[in-house]
């Protein structure tokens, strides 16, 4: 989980940063409007990824867990667990 946070921290730094870039650069109008759209998209992109990572992880987490309580209630059965 913090790789993600770490993830995201530097996806948003780096696009905040090249806004910031974008905006102190001495370029035309509609020049500085393309790239702004253009830095947009990049960061939509970066947040998307973000996110799969994040879901891919929780799924991942989910599997391992269910796979767990199974043992854990397949065990339980053979041992003549009184509390099941």
């Amino acid at each position: 989980m913090k790789n993600t946070h770490l993830a995201i921290g530097i996806a948003g730094s780096l696009a905040l940063g090249a806004i910031i870039g974008i905006f102190c650069a001495p370029d035309k109008g509609c020049n500085t409007r393309k790239k702004i759209v253009q830095k947009g998209k990049d960061l939509k992109n970066n947040i998307k990824e973000s996110i799969d990572e994040i879901v891919s992880s929780i799924q991942n987490t989910d599997d391992k867990l269910a796979s767990k309580i199974a043992a854990n209630a397949k065990r339980d059965q053979q041992s003549g667990d009184p509390y099941k």
